[in-house]
């Protein structure tokens, strides 16, 4: 299983970083995802720092739904993990077949996203800013796909990305949206 390879932190100046993404990488691709995370009904997975989620994502021009499992992390200054994930052809079905292997849902939210694909220093990356619409504040997420043989390379290109669009590594974070958006919930 390959490892996300991410660093997410939090955006002082969504315009200027909007604009800058754009200028360097073209225009972005707005969706909308709808997750659903899934745990056992002893919260096993939640407490191993494991994630199941199940995303559909709203796009321009498409609709399509993604079955993600996620490992406890690796790296816990970046908070990356593995990460194993496909395309699901039908959303009900994936929904019904992880709820009928025990899986109860956990929480559901929705991202507001802009996304940029992009090759830098070698390496295939994907930035995403998000808006969260129950919590404050505007996210950007970089990540790229890594082995544990070469994740620290991957996260050295990351934060050089992020440092030329002005990031700076006192906007980092590794919360993760659950635990803001059920903070956030009465």
């Amino acid at each position: 299983m390959s490892i996300e390879a991410e660093l997410k932190a939090v955006v002082r100046d969504p315009e200027g970083l909007l604009k800058a993404l754009e200028e360097r990488y073209g225009p972005g691709r707005a969706e909308v995802y709808r997750d659903t995370y899934y745990d056992a009904p002893d919260g096993a997975l939640t407490g191993a720092d494991r994630e199941l989620r199940i995303r559909t994502v709203h796009g321009p021009e498409d609709t399509r739904t993604v079955l993600t499992y996620k490992g406890a992390r690796v790296d816990e200054a970046s908070g990356s993990k593995p990460e194993a994930e496909t395309l699901v052809e039908n959303a009900e079905a994936a929904h019904g077949i992880v709820q009928g292997l025990g899986f109860v849902p956990r929480i559901r939210f929705e991202k507001r996203c802009r996304n940029y694909e992009f090759t830098e220093a070698g390496r295939r990356l994907f930035a995403t800013l998000v808006r969260v619409p129950e919590i404050d504040g505007t996210f950007i997420e970089l990540e790229t796909e890594a082995s544990m043989d070469d994740l620290s390379q991957a996260l050295s290109v990351v934060h050089s990305v992020l440092a030329s669009l002005g990031i700076n590594d006192t906007d980092l974070t590794i919360e993760q949206y659950t635990d803001a958006v059920s903070a956030a919930r009465p």
